[in-house]
């Protein structure tokens, strides 16, 4: 008799980890946590996990079988981390790995792109899930959300560029199907939201939603670049700011049946979303 799967989570903290790791547990799977901080998911078992930190990377992976990777946050060349551990996590037993990468990011593209372009060679089966654009961007601790809740303003480069925005909980879906469906995807798939939204339709949105006021401030390229600077380091921010100007020149502009093919249920809207957390914030 065999030992039930064991996944591992990476990022288990974050935006789409935490929401994965609890997902997996409601479905009955059994999970290990990963995160450098030690705010354990319900149901899972927390380990240590630093990109960064080798020496976390093989008690992470021990009596694991399959992996769901959140990319190091702000690193520009994540593969040079990232690679050592895939085939570190090969070479312990995981079968099957999931990455999350972005929508603007094509296989072998720049960032998560490269370690996209060697997923396949690593591991048989495998997925790569491509978002759009985070809803919870608006309404978590991400810059935009910030800015909103303190000032009443969305400031981006993208113009009247418009995006399928997707929220994490549909992200959170999707990976846990690719994660331990019989057959893994063994391909990438751009998710999105069930509709394509300018800035500007997000400010009002919320606008309606919440009764306070919020604009959005349209800025150049090198204006959301030299903004970011300040953030996130010189090359990041410069490709934080190319993302808004692809936007802009309608990049983003579409929006896919992934989620609901992938899980049975359309996505959830961006209003959805706002109206669900607005009452639960009370």
């Amino acid at each position: 008799m065999t030992s039930a799967p064991t996944t591992l989570v990476i990022g288990a903290t974050g935006t789409t980890g935490s929401r994965t790791a609890t997902q997996l547990v409601a479905a009955g799977h059994r999970v290990r946590a990963a995160s450098r901080r030690a705010t354990p998911v319900a149901g899972t078992e927390h380990v240590p996990f630093d990109w960064y930190a080798p020496a976390t990377h093989a008690a992470a992976l021990d009596g694991v079988d399959r992996v769901y990777l959140i990319p190091p946050v702000g690193d520009s060349d994540p593969a040079t981390t990232m690679l050592p551990f895939l085939r570190e996590a090969r070479a312990a037993g995981v079968r099957r790995a999931v990455l999350l990468s972005s929508s603007a990011i094509p296989e072998g593209g720049p960032a998560v792109g490269q370690v996209h372009q060697a997923l396949p060679g690593l591991f048989e089966q495998w997925a790569v899930l491509r978002p759009s654009w985070f809803m919870q961007n608006f309404t978590g601790t991400h810059a935009h959300a910030l800015s909103i809740r303190d000032e009443g303003v969305i400031r981006t480069a993208t113009g009247t560029g418009r995006v399928g925005f997707v929220d994490a909980e549909d992200i959170a879906a999707v990976a846990v199907r690719a994660l331990t469906d019989e057959q893994a995807p063994n391909t990438d798939v751009i998710l999105t939201g069930p509709e394509a939204l300018g800035h500007d339709d997000i400010a009002t949105i919320i606008t309606d939603v919440t009764g306070r006021p919020v604009v959005h401030h349209r800025l150049s390229y090198e204006e959301m670049r030299e903004r970011l600077t300040t953030q996130v380091p010189v090359e990041f921010a410069a490709m934080l700011a190319g993302m808004d100007r692809a936007i802009a020149e309608g990049a983003e502009d579409r929006v896919t049946d992934t989620v609901h093919r992938l899980t049975g249920r359309p996505p959830g809207t961006f209003r959805s979303l706002l109206e669900r957390e607005t009452r639960y914030s009370g």
